[in-house]
């Protein structure tokens, strides 16, 4: 009788047991890395709304610093990095890709661009605000070496003042090869800001002042959409000389989406949809420079932009998942 008691309830168990195994493996709440810039917000709450609506799950939204949100895209905690900008994280996106912890599923956009930036009305001045021209001859790099006097480090007013990347970011140790090759280095101090919050501050306080200001930068984002900066030339990029001496303009820098590893096998249907998922730097920065001037959240951006652009993301997913979601816009 044991026996036979025995055999009933271990296929009960081993069922029971499966059943507690596939359940811990379901998503209930797909969660979302925000590493606290607005487009990736912005781009949050478009999938968002997407996967809300179409798909009928739950979202969270996760911040933390780069490195934080990206361990937790390794471990599963996140499910989904909506903005990873990968030349910023070169050896820890490879390494997280080759490990298998990650999995990239499209490239958000590819035509960013990143280098050292002046405001327009150094070299072209502004009518309307009365600046005239700083720089009219500076149009490269390079050039920086005639104009030192023009942008005065306030510290020591002898030499020039560059802003470089944050301290601790890849491209900051770039940005010093940079320097080097050009010889900036006898006329300019370079300045290590402590965050991207300060190079941010100090843009906005020099462009509303009026004043020179030349540093390091990168599109889209707010600052770019709001302030008319313009990009200091450097010679195409080639990646033999840009690894050797970083004499070229930066190396394109793909913004992909990228998930946990296992991600796709428990929710296909959103991953097929992500997979579709493409934007661009000029309708990133639309909708950037619409939270701006509206004061709006990225969520009522976000929903601002998907009504502007019903062409362009209903084309992401199934035809009746894009009508539950535009009947959810109304």
């Amino acid at each position: 009788m044991k026996n036979l008691l025995l055999l009933l309830v271990l296929p009960f168990a081993i069922l029971t047991a499966c059943s507690s195994s596939a359940s811990e493996n379901e998503i209930d709440t797909i969660v979302f890395s925000d590493a606290g810039w607005d487009s990736i917000k912005i781009h949050n709450h478009i999938a968002a709304r997407i996967i809300e609506e179409g798909y009928g799950y739950q979202t969270d939204i996760q911040s933390g610093s780069t490195a934080v949100t990206h361990q937790g895209l390794r471990d599963g905690d996140i499910h989904i990095n909506m903005e990873m900008w990968t030349d910023n994280i070169k050896e820890l996106y490879e390494e997280s890709t080759e490990l298998g912890l990650i999995e990239t599923l499209s490239i958000n956009f590819n035509d960013n661009e990143t280098g050292i930036y002046v405001p327009t009305y150094v070299i072209e001045g502004d009518v309307e605000r009365g600046i005239e021209p700083f720089a009219p001859d500076l149009k490269t790099v390079e050039d920086l070496k005639n104009y030192p006097d023009v942008f005065a480090d306030p510290e020591n007013p002898n030499k020039g003042r560059i802003l470089s990347a944050p301290t601790g970011w890849q491209v900051e140790e770039q940005m010093s090869d940079k320097i080097d090759f050009y010889d900036l280095e006898e006329t300019f101090n370079f300045f290590k800001p402590g965050s991207d919050a300060a190079i941010i501050a100090d843009i906005a306080r020099a462009y509303e002042a009026g004043e020179p200001w030349v540093g390091y930068y990168w599109s889209p984002t707010t600052v770019s959409a709001k302030y008319d900066l313009t990009l200091l030339e450097e010679a195409p990029y080639e990646e033999e000389i840009w690894e050797e001496t970083r004499g070229t303009a930066f190396p394109p820098n793909d913004v992909v989406i990228a998930v946990n590893a296992d991600f796709p096998e428990l929710v296909p249907e959103v991953t097929s949809f992500l997979e579709n998922y493409q934007t661009s730097s000029e309708l990133t920065e639309e909708a950037l420079k619409y939270m701006d001037e509206n004061e709006a959240s990225a969520e009522e951006t976000a929903n601002w932009w998907m009504e502007e652009h019903k062409d362009i993301w209903t084309n992401w997913v199934p035809e009746d998942i894009a009508e539950e979601v535009l009947d959810s816009l109304e």
